[in-house]
Order: structure tokens, then sequence, then C-alpha cells
């Protein structure tokens, strides 16, 4: 009997039950297509914190202010970012000082509540996470005459105008003080609650004349001459800090424990006493926080498989249970077979094809149930399904109809023929 032959006899035998077979691939269709989906919202969910990542920038490391000045170290300031940006460091590109607020703003009758204000340089443009979407962003020199003129976040010129394009050269109002858009900016992505895009970007003297005074700031933007000098320029920049903020070696010792404790966040902090709390400045490496995260989505992504995956078994125990009942059904027709000169090979191989056609054509109608079900968001996650996971669902269906199969097929292989033929 040639491989054509069994092959056909196969698919009669599946087709001689056809409610019994589609429940059977039921079973297999529903595990392949949770395996395919959730390693597609597992690898979605992966994809998406490393978009978010990205979007703060590889080659950044943010320097956070975590207390105000004291009598035993100062906390970040003007004079401390400028001097930072003056002392040359090799692996550092530039220094971007920022303040930020919270004010209500208005225009043309419409205003926003908690609205953002953070006040910065104009190298904040430069950084690839924060492009101007139209018009055009403030200058040096509107930072050096604290010009009142702002960029808007996308939510904040929607709100306040209707439109991003009817923001543009018009006037908006924060604290009684008007002050003209030069531009908006391009959407954000957010890794947060917040809206990133709700949010009023003005010239930094400004924001300190008007709201926060000229002294402290909240955050350093520092950002590394490359992506594999970001590790490098952090401990420049360390240094440098624990020498401008007067941080003494014996703090600098109490802040290397909490410092390890941060390393799986991804942050290193330099304290100017014993108690963590107290720590002037906090460093934020986001290549660190990135290959971190990463590597959980990794491990998230595996877990989903592995869970999804007990369904196969699930599956294959219900071919065996069917394929147990075909044999029995079928006894008289294998000893017919077998009188006429079918060896035990030939029985064995068209049982193990029949399962393995029943569970090849549910790991199909899987795939393609998984791949309409990855159009759609699952939990908040747009799923995005993985190219190898898919000959890979196929195969193991295969296999599962194979294994599972095998013992069903070898029991009616086993048969004598003359047993077989009195069987009612």
């Amino acid at each position: 009997m040639n491989p054509a032959e069994i092959l056909r006899s196969a698919w009669h035998g599946v087709a001689a039950n056809p409610l019994r077979s589609v429940l059977t691939m039921l079973g297999v269709l529903i595990s392949v297509a949770s395996v395919i989906l959730l390693l597609a919202v597992g690898n979605g969910s992966a994809t998406e914190i490393q978009s978010q990542i990205n979007s703060l920038g590889t080659t950044t490391l943010t320097v956070r202010a975590t207390q105000q000045g004291s009598s035993s170290s100062q906390g970040l300031t003007t004079d401390v970012a400028d001097r930072v940006a003056a002392a040359g460091l090799g692996h550092v590109a530039k220094v971007i000082p920022q303040v930020s607020t919270s004010q209500t703003v208005s225009a043309d009758g419409t205003s926003s509540d908690s609205v953002s204000v953070i006040g910065t340089t104009a190298d904040y443009f430069t950084l690839g996470t924060h492009e101007v979407a139209s018009g055009s962003p403030f200058t040096d020199a509107d930072d050096e005459l604290a010009s009142k003129v702002v960029v808007l976040g996308q939510t904040t010129a929607t709100d306040l105008f209707g439109s991003a394009r009817a923001a543009l050269g018009s006037t908006i109002d924060i604290d009684g003080t008007a002050y003209t858009v030069k531009g908006i900016m391009a959407a954000q992505s957010s890794t947060s609650t917040a809206d990133a895009d709700s949010v009023v970007i003005a010239p930094l003297a400004r924001v300190q004349r008007s709201f926060t005074g000229f002294d402290d700031i909240s955050t350093l933007t520092v950002t590394a001459t490359d992506a594999d000098s970001v590790d490098a320029a952090e401990g420049e920049l360390e240094v440098l800090l624990d020498q401008l903020l007067e941080v003494s070696s014996s703090s600098s010792s109490a802040s290397g424990t909490q410092g390890s404790s941060d390393a799986g966040s991804g942050s290193s902090s330099r304290s100017g006493s014993s108690s963590s709390s107290s720590s002037p400045y906090q460093i934020v490496n986001q290549s660190s926080l990135l290959k971190t995260q990463a590597a959980s989505a990794q491990s998230f992504t595996t877990l989903l498989g592995a869970v999804a995956a007990i369904s196969l078994l699930v599956g294959g125990i219900g071919v065996t249970n069917v394929m147990l009942v075909s044999v029995t059904e079928r006894t008289r027709e294998i000893g017919i077979r077998k009188a006429l000169g079918a060896t035990r090979g030939v029985i064995l191989a068209q049982f193990l094809v029949e399962a393995a056609v029943l569970t090849l054509g549910g790991g199909l109608l899987g795939v393609a149930l998984a791949l309409i079900g990855a159009h759609f968001e699952i939990n908040g996650t747009q799923p995005v399904v993985l190219v190898w996971s898919i000959p890979l669902a196929l195969d193991v269906s295969v296999a599962i109809g194979v294994f599972f199969g095998a013992y069903p097929a070898a029991r009616a292989a086993r048969m004598r023929p003359i047993q077989a033929l009195r069987a009612e």
C-alpha cells in the first residue's frame, strides 16, 4: 500500500464521522490559537515596553533632584548645571537643565487645568524624542532674554484651540501673562498614566522668573556621545556631581549600598548622609532600564507560551480518546483488511496519519483564528505575532497527533484477524 493510498484511507476515516472529527479538531484549534495569541501578547507587551523606553532615549541619562540644598550638601541648581556643562566630560555630549511646575493655561475663554509647564533650554529640542512637529522651537536667545514664547504639546494645543494648526502664532495666558505659541510638539509616547502631550515648554529663564525662582532645578538631562558611552558618562557624571554637591566620602560609601539596591531598576544614587532619604540626586540610566525591561518581557513571553502549551496536551489526550473509539468501532474493518493481506505497518500508518490529519487540520484552523485575533487589542495590548510561532505550532500539532495517536494505532496493528472478524 503506497503513501497516497494510506493518506486516502486516513482521510476517509476522518470524513466518516464529521461531527466527531470537528470536535476533536476544535480542541487542537483552541490550543494552537491560545499558544500563538499568548506568545503574540507577550511579544506585543515587550515591543511596547521597548518602544516606550526607546522614546526616552537610550543614550540619555536623567539626573533627578531628590532634595533641596542643606547645610551638608546642596541640591541641583542652575549653577551646578552650568558647571557640569563646562566641565568638558569626555563621554558627555549635552547637559540640559529643566524645571517644571503645574499651571492653569487658558486661551480665548478656554482653559486647561494642571498642565505641566516645563522650563528648559533650546537643546531640549535636539533630543530625538522631543521633536517639534510644526512651527519652530525657541532659541538660545529666547532663553537669554527670558522671552514669553512657548511650544505646546499636542493635547494642550487641541484642548485650547481645537487643532495644532490653529494654535501656531496664537497667544495663551499663564498666570496672567501672555505667551506667544512658536511651535507644536510631535505626539509623545508615555510610560505612565500622565498625558505626555499635556505640556507647555518655555525658556528656562522665563519659567524660573515667573514661577519657580532662579535657584533650584528639578532635572538634568545628560546625553552621552554614543550608546556605547552611556555607562562611562554615568561614571564621570557621578564623580563630578559628588564634588559639586559636596558629598562626603562617608556619605558616598553609604550611598553605595543604596546604588546597589537600585541597580536592578537602571538607576543609581549618591547620598549626602547615611540616610538614603537625603540623597541629593539620582541618576536614571535608560540603557540599563531597557535591558532590564527587555529581559523581564522575554521571561513573561516564555511563561505565557509554556502555560498555553499545556492546553496542547489536553487536546492530545482528546485525540487519544477519539482514536481509541475509532479503533473499537472499526475492529471488523481491521480484521478484513488484515485477512486480505494488510500488514501491521500499513494499519499502524493508517491510524497514525488519521490522527495527524485531525491535529494538523485543527492546527491550521487555530493559526487562522490566531491571525484574526491578533488584529484586536487584548487587555490593552496589541498582539504582535511571532513569525516562527506559526510553523512551530503546525509542527507541534502534527507531533501531538502522532504521539497521542501512537497507542490507538499500535492497538489496531496488533489485532489478530480472526479475533477482529469475530467482533460484533
